[in-house]
């Protein structure tokens, strides 16, 4: 992939003298194969390289094309090529050769600002169009590309990381409290719903799904949708449907590393998702006579397995009879020895440009980017969005669903048979479902709840910049629980694909880690032409015969072990062993804890009361098996937070 930058004056004034080598200067800290500046009086674009495709080879970004007369920067690995060279009649003799870059640019002379809903891929991207006087950009759908930008009256400078940006010398950084008040009071890993601000006051995003038109002074940030006008897939049977998904998925596979010249990898756990997205690229790839580079993460050795026995710590010998059952696998088993959370923090940092909340599985995600990197991969596939594309299918939510409509004797069949797949009994299962398809039975006769996340903002900091009364919002603090989604599962999985916030912490992380180690991460399962499929499937193809995920388990059959297709009893769970691997470290992280509560910037933003009884708690250590727990929660992210604040404000 790539990072890009743009100055645009919005007063019609040449780009001044050195502005160009700033921004472009902060970009050399990434790997690149190009650099260069495209600039034309008020218009500066410019492009740091990394050569991921086979035209990207022969690509020159920034591109003027001197026919069209339009200039454009490009970070952008297209997937869907083969329909847009046919919707847009590009001759034969250009398409194999053609830069996704040079495709943009015709897609954009057609179709202009309706452009971006019609591409399938990961993209940012600017076009100027001296004609009509616009700068144009665009972000992907889910944002799997970054792109910032900064307004003053003069200028309107854009880039994919924000420091470049703070290169400036107009361009000052200060902290955006609403933002840090907001990100504080979210008790889940998300970030502010409003996707337009950043940690950096006065530095903006440009949200996924979103395009930024300027006219004169005018910018326009708009929302365009790539999921519309969807319609009911009725097919005669279920192996229809199957044999449908297998073909789309299966394009959706390939088309992410066909038009690679490096090595192909992806991640690979025991589960569905990334089991799917493995086998079906070790298929596609053994025709080319390439292997399948794999990447797994495994627990450390001396670290003693306290999970549940439906839960499996240690996932390796699941992923071993995917990797002989598939075929066309090089596997490598990644314990990353001495690596934890607390080791990660800078290098996280570094690379976000921002505070984060996720910390459990950081060591296994960087340090399989840099071990892939170091490998000569290309394109680095995984199954991050599954859950709610390929192997979405809520059982209990859409038995509640029966319940509902009184739907007795599917409910039964279906329950039985979940019970016996499972081995959950069916007492047990009524009363669940009773309470989901009826809420009132949850007030008339409540449970126990598990300990609840503490508030981590001061009540006066969150009165100071304006929030206090969404503390009191349930669904606000609450962003993205179970209890915040509606209960019908249709109408949740609606809900995730229109929150385009719900998205960008995994879009915004993939992308800087990918720029930072010159790779591409993929995500097949978030590929738009394989979510309308499974937008359009009946919910009874994802949940059927007592089994949950039940399209992505028949699609797999011949291509994935039994024992992983069919399990429905155990599930794998990621660094179980996080709180372990920090032993060598409790004291310093101690110390650094003791630090942070000295800070008087820590002790005006967060609930101290809160941090002094999880440091308490800490003080006398903490067991291996309190990993998820609130107490080493509250403690890393206060922690996480120290070291921005100390480090890059």
């Amino acid at each position: 992939m790539s990072a890009i930058a743009c100055i645009y004056r919005l007063d019609g004034e040449p780009v001044q003298a050195g502005h160009d080598e700033l921004v472009m200067d902060a970009l050399k800290l990434y790997p690149a194969d190009q650099c260069s500046v495209w600039q034309h009086e008020h218009v500066m674009l410019g492009c740091l390289l990394q050569q991921m495709t086979t035209q990207s080879l022969e690509e020159q970004l920034p591109y003027h094309d001197s026919r069209r007369g339009l200039a454009i920067t490009a970070d952008c690995i297209l997937d869907n090529r083969e329909e847009l060279m046919d919707q847009l009649l590009i001759p034969q003799e250009l398409r194999s050769s053609m830069p996704d870059s040079q495709l943009l640019l015709w897609a954009y002379e057609k179709w202009e600002g309706r452009m971006p809903e019609r591409l399938v891929g990961d993209f940012a991207f600017i076009i100027w169009d001296p004609r009509q006087h616009v700068l144009f950009g665009a972000r992907d759908f889910s944002g799997a590309r970054t792109l910032y930008y900064h307004r003053d009256r003069q200028q309107l400078s854009l880039c994919t990381m924000i420091k470049p940006l703070l290169s400036l010398p107009h361009i000052h950084k200060s902290l955006n409290h609403t933002w840090l008040a907001e990100f504080l009071a979210i008790r889940g890993v998300f970030e502010p719903p409003d996707m337009l601000s950043t940690v950096y006051e006065g530095v903006a995003q440009l949200p996924p799904s979103h395009t930024l038109t300027v006219r004169g002074n005018d910018i326009t940030i708009q929302k365009y949708d790539s999921l519309r006008n969807i319609s009911p897939l009725q097919l005669s049977s279920s192996q229809e449907y199957d044999e449908a998904f297998r073909g789309v998925f299966q394009k959706a596979v390939t088309s992410r590393f066909q038009r690679s010249h490096r090595k192909v990898g992806g991640y690979l756990s025991g589960g569905l998702d990334s089991g799917s997205v493995a086998s079906f690229a070790a298929k596609a790839l053994q025709q080319q006579q390439r292997p399948l580079h794999t990447f797994s993460y495994v627990p450390a050795e001396d670290f003693e397995d306290w999970t549940p026995k439906r839960r499996l710590a240690n996932e390796r010998p699941l992923i071993e009879q995917t990797v002989q059952f598939a075929g066309n696998m090089e596997p490598s088993y990644l314990s990353f020895q001495g690596a934890s959370p607390f080791t990660e923090i800078d290098e996280w940092l570094d690379t976000l440009e921002s505070p984060y909340k996720f910390f459990d599985n950081t060591f296994w995600f960087r340090g399989i980017h840099e071990a892939a990197s170091q490998q000569g991969i290309g394109v680095l596939l995984s199954g991050a969005r599954g859950n709610y594309s390929i192997s979405w299918g809520p059982a209990f939510g859409y038995y509640a669903t029966l319940l509902k409509q009184l739907r007795w004797g599917k409910l039964r069949r279906e329950v039985q048979q979940y019970s016996l797949n499972t081995g959950t009994r069916r007492k047990i299962m009524y009363s669940v479902l009773c309470r989901k398809a009826f809420p009132i039975v949850n007030r008339l006769k409540p449970v126990g709840t598990a300990y609840e996340f503490p508030q981590m903002i001061n009540d006066a900091y969150a009165k100071e910049t304006g929030i206090y009364h969404r503390l009191q919002d349930q669904a606000f603090i609450g962003i993205g629980s179970e209890a915040e989604l509606p209960a019908d599962p249709l109408e949740a999985r609606k809900v995730h694909f229109e929150r385009i916030h719900m998205w960008g912490t995994t879009g915004t992380s993939s992308s800087k880690l990918s720029l930072r180690y010159s790779l591409c991460g993929h995500d097949p399962t978030n590929d738009l032409r394989v979510i309308r499929f499974c937008l359009a499937a009946p919910i009874e193809q994802f949940v059927q015969q007592g089994m949950d995920r039940a399209l992505i388990r028949r699609s797999t059959k011949g291509l994935l072990p039994d024992s992983i297709r069919l399990n429905q009893r155990t599930r794998g769970i990621q660094a179980a062993d996080s709180l372990h691997r920090m032993k060598p470290h409790w004291q310093e992280f101690l110390n650094a804890l003791e630090q942070m509560r000295q800070d008087s910037r820590m002790q005006h933003v967060m609930n101290m009361p809160a941090v002094d009884t999880a440091l308490a708690e800490a003080r006398h250590g903490i067991a291996s098996d309190q990993a998820y727990q609130p107490t080493f929660k509250l403690l890393m992210r206060s922690l996480i937070l120290h070291r921005f604040l100390q480090h890059h404000m």
